[in-house]
């Protein structure tokens, strides 16, 4: 479905607005380096869905979304000033999830390194269970008498 150009414009708007707000406007000490990642509009432009990210611990996490929960009318009413919307959309914060999904990701690819290494390791010793090559060079075709067939009638 193409995204409303409309919708994805107000979305822009919105994260900048947001992001100035947090970070000049909101001086509440529970709220950590929050960092607005992406924001999400409907396409009747209602509802904003705001995602951050916060650095820092489980703890930090819980007090910068007490924080942000407390002042989003505050910063709701700046959205309206700024978009000049007749209706200002609701507004819902999400922590974001990507930071833990990229940590997973790299704990899975630094274990498929070290089990490359270790097949690797296990390779460089290994020796072949047969012949080194177990197939039929073209001169032992001719050896065998196989291409006789091939190369026409003989006088």
């Amino acid at each position: 479905m193409a995204e409303n150009a409309r919708v994805r414009r107000l979305a822009d708007r919105i994260q900048e607005v947001v992001a100035r707000m947090l970070d000049t406007r909101i001086k509440d000490p529970r709220l950590g380096f929050v960092t607005v990642t992406d924001v999400r509009v409907t396409g009747d432009l209602q509802h904003a869905d705001i995602f951050y990210t916060v650095y820092g611990d489980d703890e930090a996490r819980a007090a910068s979304a007490v924080a942000l929960a407390s002042a989003t009318g505050i910063i709701r009413s700046e959205v309206g000033k700024a978009t000049g919307l007749r209706l200002t959309p609701t507004l819902a914060f999400h922590l974001d999830a990507v930071p833990e999904t990229a940590a997973h990701l790299e704990a899975a690819l630094a274990a498929a390194a070290r089990k490359d290494a270790e097949v690797a390791a296990l390779a460089a010793g290994a020796s072949y269970a047969g012949e080194a090559d177990p197939y039929r060079s073209p001169s032992d075709g001719a050896a065998d008498g196989a291409d006789d067939e091939l190369d026409g009638p003989t006088a």
